[in-house]
């Protein structure tokens, strides 16, 4: 081999390596910023935030706030009680995977899952697209409360204490229907 086509074959291979290293690393760039931009969506949790009731002419029951950094809920006192809400517990945010535990629709219709570390009470808010859609959705949340799921609508929230315990049917008589019995 000539000294020339050594130096020729010398320059090559370093000028493929450079080429080869380069590659890698603008391949390998490409995929950690594409995991850490996927890392990096946080969920908005801030549709959360407000006053929530099981039907739509009820005072608000449940209070969803951010208090010192810090996602909390509140239920209301009932009327007998020296406060409106009670003390904030702790919320945490809930994977959309976990989502078939509580709710039966899928994960890919719900923006935001929030709940309880005991997961006796879970909120998922639904993607407004859906709600509009889904004729057994007549609101954009869903509670999870104790073995059970339903549709909850977002309300004022108020500072008046109700009688939430008090029984709404202690009035109501029921006569026999058929007298002639």
């Amino acid at each position: 081999m000539s000294l020339r086509s050594n130096i020729s074959y010398k320059r090559l291979t370093y000028l493929m390596l450079s080429v080869t290293a380069s590659s890698a690393l603008f391949l390998s760039a490409c995929n950690d910023s594409s995991t850490q931009a996927d890392s990096e969506v946080a969920t908005d949790l801030s549709v959360f935030e407000g006053c929530y009731t099981v039907s739509q002419d009820e005072p608000a029951q449940i209070k969803v706030s951010q208090q010192e950094g810090a996602w909390v809920m509140q239920m209301k006192e009932p009327a007998t009680a020296k406060r409106v809400w009670d003390n904030p517990e702790t919320l945490e945010v809930i994977d959309n995977t976990d989502i078939p535990q509580f709710f039966s629709i899928d994960p890919d219709n719900v923006d935001a899952v929030i709940g309880r570390p005991d997961r006796v009470l879970v909120l998922a808010h639904v993607k407004p697209s859906y709600a509009n859609i889904d004729p057994l959705l007549d609101s954009e949340y869903l509670s999870y409360i104790y073995r059970g799921a339903n549709t909850i609508y977002r309300v004022e929230c108020d500072d008046i204490n109700t009688d939430i315990l008090g029984n709404p049917h202690a009035d109501i008589i029921i006569d026999n229907v058929n007298e002639s019995i």
